[in-house]
Parts: C-alpha cells; structure tokens; sequence
C-alpha cells in the first residue's frame, strides 16, 4: 500500500476516534447548561416548612397513613407526590457544598420541625385502635437493606442533576419522591410509637435516614463536581474534617444496611431450607398441617410443624434432625406438635367404606333385577293386550269338534342365567268324540303355526262327557 495511502487511512481512524469522544464527552457531560444561582435558590426556595406547607405536609402524612393501613400502593403514592420533604434534605446537602453555614442552620431546623411534624401526626393517627393492624405495607418499612441504599443514591443523583438544569424537572422531582420513599417510613416509625413496638419505630426511622443522608450526600457530590462556589472560604483543614464526617456517616449507614441486607438473605436461605425439609417429609407420606412461612424462625432457628394420623417414633425424629444436617440446617431444632394416635380408627374407616362399597354394588344389581323384571311385566302386559285369544278360541272350536274348552297362560322360567317366556294352552276334550289324539296333535301345530311360535305347550287335561 502507498505511503500516502496509509497516513490518509491513519488521519480517518484518528478523526473517528475523536468523533467517538466528543460524541461521548457531550453524553455525559452534566456542566453544560447548569445554572448554579437558579439551582441555589430554586433549593432555598424549598426548604422551609412552614404555613402552608406545613399544612400539607400533616395532611400528606394522613393520606399516607391511611394508604399504609389499608395496604394501598396508590394511596401512599399519591401521598408521596404532594409531601414537602425533600426541601429540608436538599437544602442540607447545598449548604454542606457551599459553605452555607446560615443555610445548613435552617434546613436542619426546618428537617427537624418535618420530622416531629411526621411523627406527630402518624403518631395521633395510629394511636386509634382502629388502625393499629399491622399491615404489609407497614411491616416492608421496618427493615431496610443495601437496596434502600443505592435506592436512595440513584435517586438523589437523579434529583440533583435534574435540578441544575431547571428545566422540566417536574417528573424528575415526582419520581425521585416516589423511589426514595421519604414519606411511608415517618408513618410506620410514628405506627411503632402507638402501638410500643421499638423494633418497628428504629427500623422505619434507620430507613428514613438512610434515604435522607444519601440524598444530601448525592447533592453535596454533584455540586461540588460542579463546581458551585462556597460562600465563604474555608481552609483545608476544615474541608478535610467535612468530607470526613460526610464519609463516616455514609459509611456507617452502609455498613449497617449491608447488614441488614445479609440478614434478609440469611433469612430467605433458611426459609427456602426449611420447605424443603417440609416437602421431604411429605414425600415420606408424613401428614402435616400446612399454616405459613411464620413456624420457620430463622431467629431462634427452629422450625415448627403439626403432625396428625400418627405418632412421631424417637427413631423418626433422630432420622428428621439427620435429614436438617443435611440440608445445612445443623443448629436448627425441630418442635413436633402431634396428636393421638388414630391409626386404628382409619382402619375401622376404611372396613366401613369397603362394606358400604360391596352394599351399594348389591343395591345397584337388586334394581337392575327388578327393573329387568318391572320390563318384562309390562311386556307381557302388552302381548296379553295384543293376543287375538278369543279369536284364536272360536277358530279352533269350529276346526276341532272334540275341543271342550281351551285356555291361555304364560309361563316364565330361568336356568339363573336367563329368563325364558312360553305360551302355554291347556285343552279338555269330550269322551264322545274319537280320535282326540290325533287331534290333540293337529291342534299343536296349528297353534304354532296360526301364532307363529317355535315353541309353546299344549296340555290335555281331563276330559268330560258330553
């Protein structure tokens, strides 16, 4: 390849490459557009609580009560959008970037006043007995975890960057109040309050911190990497011990909600554990009660179940807690709840079914003979009804002048197999009139040929003088 042709093929990759750059240098570029005295005082504008706002925050913190008490999302949502919280917060981490020593005095002032103002209100609020149910809207607020921690990171450099910008960040301030959550945890430390549950109170009040501090952290980070100017001038000294005390407190925060977090899947491990041994059991044609996921407790590590139809051998319960090491439950002890032992009377039970079973099977043959029977009646009705007999009579007395008097029957027999029908005639006979076996047997087939049968029975009884 030319010379010439290479330096052009190295100038075009060398202009792709800076293309690449500028294209993502003004991706990511946050500076451009900021305005700093817009953001500072569209901040200052937000922080204090007081008058109106101080009314709509009491009444944002019923709403959201209410929300919580039925276990309505929506409500608690809508109460997010209109509560005043975020102003205080913001406020604390501008001051804290600036060097705002007045500004910081306010926001804490005013972050305190919002706090007690939460407090209070939940507090009056859940204090009825009414609403003292706990719910799970409630109880998701008392332990926060790692994810409430970058929850609240994202959300406060989202808020901040909006902010700097000061145009449409409506939606931005909306969705930011809703993710971070500032509001539900002020009303469940105010529902631990009523009710005397400190668990529940330092849980939600633990969670409300750490969305607050890591907010005014977010804040104080982009500003300063904006580089928004200090009000006074600080020394280095002082700077240090500032991003040291912000630090410490991030830090501990985080350490703790990592914690938290480890805790949760811990718990979640053991609970997944501990059904498994249940579905073992099963499986091995054990009856247990099913409740809830509440008689695993992954506190005191014990696992509850309610066993019934049997009695639970020593043998079976040593097999039980080798089956828990096993599963990597090896501390975990295991409360058998069980009552009498009712073996002998599902026995009798199930005698009880099989002789109902073989009673019904006679029951439903018995019918079936009888309708068979109740059909054959009702058929031998109807041939009795159609057989021309009176007709058949005066035929055979012109035919057979030996013939006293003749008569109709059907008999019915059976092997035990079937039933057979057979038309039987009886015949007297005058003494006077010769030859009445040859008639006897003329007749018989006339019969049989004028009513067409394959069989039938003629008996010739004893006969009479004429």
């Amino acid at each position: 390849m030319p010379t010439k042709d290479i330096k052009n093929q190295e100038q075009k990759t060398h202009e792709t490459k800076l293309n690449i750059k500028e294209y993502l240098r003004e991706l990511f570029d946050i500076r451009q557009g900021t305005s700093k005295a817009g953001t500072i005082q569209d901040i200052k504008d937000g922080i204090s609580i007081k008058g109106h706002t101080a009314w709509i925050l009491i009444f944002s913190i019923v709403i959201a009560s209410i929300g919580l008490n039925v276990s309505s999302s929506a409500v608690v949502i809508g109460a997010m959008l209109i509560a005043p919280l975020m102003g205080p917060i913001l406020g604390v981490g501008l001051s804290i970037a600036i060097n705002d020593i007045h500004t910081l005095k306010k926001s804490l002032v005013n972050l305190a006043a919002m706090v007690a103002l939460s407090l209070v209100t939940s507090f009056l609020f859940f204090s009825i007995p009414l609403f003292q149910d706990l719910t799970p809207e409630l109880l998701a607020r008392t332990k926060p975890d790692l994810r409430d921690v970058l929850i609240a990171i994202a959300g406060g450099l989202a808020l901040i960057v909006s902010l700097s910008r000061r145009k449409e960040m409506t939606n931005t301030i909306a969705g930011v109040a809703i993710a971070t959550a500032l509001m539900p945890p002020m009303c469940t430390a105010g529902y631990g309050l009523a009710i005397g549950n400190s668990q529940y109170f330092f849980g939600a009040m633990f969670l409300f911190i750490i969305n607050s501090t890591y907010i005014a952290l977010a804040t104080f980070v982009i500003l300063k990497f904006l580089r928004f100017r200090n009000v006074k001038q600080i020394d280095s000294t002082r700077k240090k011990n500032i991003a040291r005390l912000a630090s410490s407190v991030a830090l501990i925060l985080l350490l703790g909600s990592v914690y938290t977090f480890y805790g949760l899947v811990k718990e979640k491990q053991f609970t997944k554990k501990a059904s498994t041994f249940i579905e073992y059991l099963k499986h091995e044609g054990i009856s247990i009660i099913d409740k809830d996921v509440d008689d695993f407790d992954f506190e005191n590590k014990t696992i509850t179940i309610t066993v019934f139809g049997k009695t639970v051998t020593p043998e079976e319960q040593t097999n039980w807690n080798t089956k828990l090491i096993d599963l990597d439950l090896p501390n975990t002890k295991l409360l058998i709840h069980q009552g009498k032992d009712d073996s002998e009377i599902i026995e009798e039970v199930q005698q009880l079914r099989a002789t109902y079973a073989d009673q019904l099977k006679f029951i439903n043959e018995r019918d079936a003979t009888i309708k068979d029977k109740d059909e054959l009646i009702a058929d031998l009705k109807s041939r009795l009804k159609e057989f021309p007999f009176v007709q058949i009579s005066q035929e055979a007395k012109i035919n057979y002048t030996g013939l006293q008097s003749i008569s109709y029957a059907n008999k019915i027999s059976t092997d035990f197999n079937r039933l057979d029908t057979i038309a039987v005639f009886t015949t007297q006979w005058y003494d006077s009139v010769p030859k009445t076996d040859a008639q006897y047997e003329k007749l018989q087939l006339w019969l049989k040929t004028r009513l067409n049968l394959d069989t039938l029975v003629l008996i010739k009884s004893s006969s009479q003088r004429r």
